[in-house]
């Protein structure tokens, strides 16, 4: 098997943010939730940091509520139902990272993906955007017992590939990425064209690099 910088057999990535921008069709659902209750949507802007946290995040960011306050859960799952009903809609492929998922192909470097969004969400939106076919293994928020920040979700995907987890890199756009990706004792990219959250600055997550575009990324990999 080729190897990436002599030392990785595969790449591994976060989804939302990393591999595809599906912020558009996330901010779209918080503000049909917005528009429901008789409230201004909100600006693109105002909403995509705060994807990677997922429903939480949606539902913080849109109404300013918190998972410990009661309303929360039935305000979770009307952002979820409202979500599922266009998140293939806006949704699409980072255009970066066409080429280096062209280039992983092409030297025969398997890539998965490893995600915090449930199967139910996950699975048809890979299959939308065709990246069912081209992935080695896609491991949910829901397949393991335990969610990024655990190490649990990556340990499976390196099982899944039958690899040892220090063989693969993981690439993130959430503070929880990183520190999943070091409790398992995989090496670590920072995604800095993703979304960021509220992890603070990127440059202090701990991982091994920051990549500011997929092509950078592609470069420091020493993928051609």
């Amino acid at each position: 098997m080729l190897t990436l910088r002599g030392v990785y057999k595969a790449v591994l990535f976060d989804l939302d943010g990393t591999l595809i921008d599906s912020a558009p069709d996330l901010a779209g659902a918080a503000n049909d939730m917005l528009v429901h209750r008789g409230l201004a949507p909100l600006p693109l802007e105002a909403l995509r940091p705060w994807v990677s946290a997922g429903a939480r995040g949606m539902v913080w960011a849109a109404l300013g509520v918190k998972p410990e306050q009661p309303e929360f859960g039935a305000l979770r799952e009307d952002f979820l139902s409202r979500y599922e009903q266009r998140m293939s809609t806006l949704t699409r492929v980072f255009d970066e990272m066409l080429p280096l998922m062209q280039a992983l192909k092409d030297n025969r470097i398997p890539w998965g993906i490893v995600t915090n969004k449930a199967t139910r969400f996950t699975v048809p939106l890979i299959r939308s955007l065709a990246l069912d076919s081209q992935s080695a293994t896609v491991v949910c928020g829901d397949t393991t017992a335990h969610a990024k920040p655990h190490p649990a979700p990556l340990l499976e995907a390196a099982r899944q590939l039958d690899l040892a987890p220090a063989s693969c890199v993981y690439v993130g756009d959430d503070l929880r990425d990183i520190q999943a990706g070091l409790a398992a004792g995989m090496d670590t990219v920072a995604a800095g064209w993703g979304y960021l959250g509220d992890g603070g600055p990127v440059q202090e997550w701990g991982a091994h690099f920051v990549a500011h575009s997929p092509h950078q990324l592609q470069k420091w990999l020493e993928l051609t």
